[in-house]
């Protein structure tokens, strides 16, 4: 197959870029640009916050990522709460913590919740259109989007669903199989791509959305989200990536003196293991793909920037680039997402501003306590949209980019209910400095001094210097699950819970 070029990708799926374009008219012209900004939503898809050149990576090369920090702000504290796929876009949604909006592990995102992000915008005169990978349920839900675009990594949860990706795969390459490098959705295994790197789901997101932007012909103010599926396994960057990362140069995955019981010695141990010793070299191979996704996205964000550029909106557009969760990558011998630990629960969080819409410093990295909640009264601070702050857990970002001082939370909470195996059922706390762990099947603390060991090496919970702290930190996670009530707390102390509670009493049980 011969390369594509974008234009020439355009005469392939620009019907379906126009059709979505169409839907709607955003309700409110552009009268006053600088106070109604264009919002670009950017995510990835398993992303350590770790995992870019400007976090400090020794390794991995995303310019266009760093270009964004370095016109913006970074928060180098950035957290997803429940740190797997469809808990974490709930928050995303709805501005809500884990208990308030219902998700307390892995399950479906409610049909609708009384207040969701894309129809707080619409509502207010913002064209809403979403690209790549939502992950709702069911799989065509709009939650108040005009239109949507899908890319759901082979997914088919709905009847009779087949995505906008699958379906243009088929229409460009009726003989090849999209899943031919043969890698698992959830493998620990890494390999180039299989195909021609314009069939690539990475490559196809970012062209869909920069014809997109280059089509947008709406007075309304724009916001668009561009959700990729990767690095989330499959790890099958572009041959040319891979060989930008070779394996016997990537880091070796980080295993604490408390993860023995993690390897699972003994035991077999599939491609699409959750946890165990696969030996050093393994997690060297997962980070070269890992690491070429990871490059192979800040390509395509790249790319949408450059089309907002040539369209003269850059400067009046609020972009905002984030993750669900991370990826252990084998560290602590431990795979995928779903644990509290820094690899799965810490995200990158990135927020650039209009250069006319509000004066505050650049290049700077934040310590503020940050997550997902906080994304959604982002969106409307910036739109200049009247919302009741009380009834949102999350708060603007824009708060502490216009003021370091001002006050912040102090800590933010942590949890995921049952994945991968039943004792795998924990609530945390962290201020950014400390972490505290609770696994409530078990009662096992675990606390980590993130300032010093940020790499989370020694849990000291073990030592017996550390009890004044570990009890002062069980006390903090005694308050915040007060409202809970049992099993959580008992007796006015923690509650041991064998019993999982994916769905918490505050989910919402139908569309409403």
């Amino acid at each position: 197959m011969a390369a594509m070029t974008r234009r020439a990708f355009l005469g392939q799926s620009g019907a379906l870029v126009a059709a979505v374009a169409a839907r709607g008219d955003g309700g409110v012209e552009m009268t006053d640009r600088p106070r109604r900004p264009h919002i670009l939503f950017l995510m990835s898809d398993q992303h350590r916050g770790d995992t870019m050149g400007c976090a400090g990576h020794p390794v991995v090369r995303t310019p266009t990522l760093d270009r964004i920090a370095r016109e913006g702000v970074q928060f180098r504290c950035a957290y997803s709460s429940t740190p797997s796929c469809t808990p974490a876009r709930a928050s995303i949604l709805t501005g809500l913590s884990p208990w308030h909006h219902g998700m307390l592990g892995y399950n479906a995102v409610a049909e609708r919740y009384e207040r969701e992000m894309p129809r707080m915008l619409a509502d207010a005169g913002y064209h809403c259109v979403g690209i790549g990978k939502m992950h709702y349920h069911p799989q065509r839900n709009l939650h108040g989007f005009h239109g949507t675009i899908l890319d759901e990594s082979g997914r088919a949860e709905s009847p009779d669903f087949v995505s906008d990706y699958r379906q243009w795969f088929l229409r460009m390459a009726p003989d090849l199989d999209p899943d031919a490098t043969g890698i698992g959705w959830n493998d620990h295994r890494a390999a180039p791509y299989a195909l021609p790197e314009e069939l690539h789901p990475t490559r196809w997101t970012g062209d869909v959305a920069v014809d997109f932007v280059r089509e947008y012909d709406k007075r309304a103010p724009l916001f668009l989200k561009v959700s990729f599926a990767r690095p989330h396994s499959p790890y099958d960057a572009p041959q040319r990536l891979f060989e930008q990362y070779p394996w016997q140069e990537m880091p070796h995955a980080v295993v604490g003196d408390w993860a023995e019981g993690n390897a699972r010695r003994g035991e077999p141990y599939p491609d699409d293991l959750a946890r165990g010793d696969i030996g050093p070299d393994k997690p060297r191979m997962a980070r070269q793909g890992y690491y070429g996704n990871v490059t192979f996205i800040d390509e395509q964000i790249g790319c949408i920037l450059e089309a907002l550029e040539r369209r003269g909106m850059l400067d009046d557009t609020l972009v905002v680039f984030t993750s669900d969760h991370g990826d252990m990558l084998g560290d602590q011998h431990l795979w995928r997402k779903t644990y509290g630990y820094e690899p799965s629960a810490r995200i990158p969080m990135l927020l650039r501003w209009p250069k006319r819409w509000m004066t505050a410093d650049r290049g700077r990295a934040l310590s503020h306590l940050v997550e997902l909640r906080d994304v959604l009264p982002t969106f409307l601070d910036a739109a200049g949209i009247d919302y009741e702050r009380d009834w949102f857990d999350g708060r603007s970002l824009l708060e502490p980019v216009r003021d370091e001082a001002a006050p912040w939370r102090e800590v933010i909470d942590l949890e995921h209910s049952t994945c991968y195996w039943p004792e795998n059922q924990w609530t945390g706390l962290t201020d950014g400095r400390t972490k505290y762990i609770y696994e409530a099947p078990t009662g096992r603390q675990r606390l980590f001094d993130l300032v010093n060991d940020p790499l989370e090496r020694h849990d000291l919970a073990a030592d017996s210097a550390s009890a004044g702290l570990l009890a002062e930190w069980r006390g903090r996670m005694v308050e915040h699950l007060a409202e809970r009530g049992e099993p959580y707390v008992v007796s006015g102390d923690l509650g041991i819970r064998e019993k999982a509670m994916v769905l918490g009493p505050l989910y919402p049980r139908s569309a409403g």
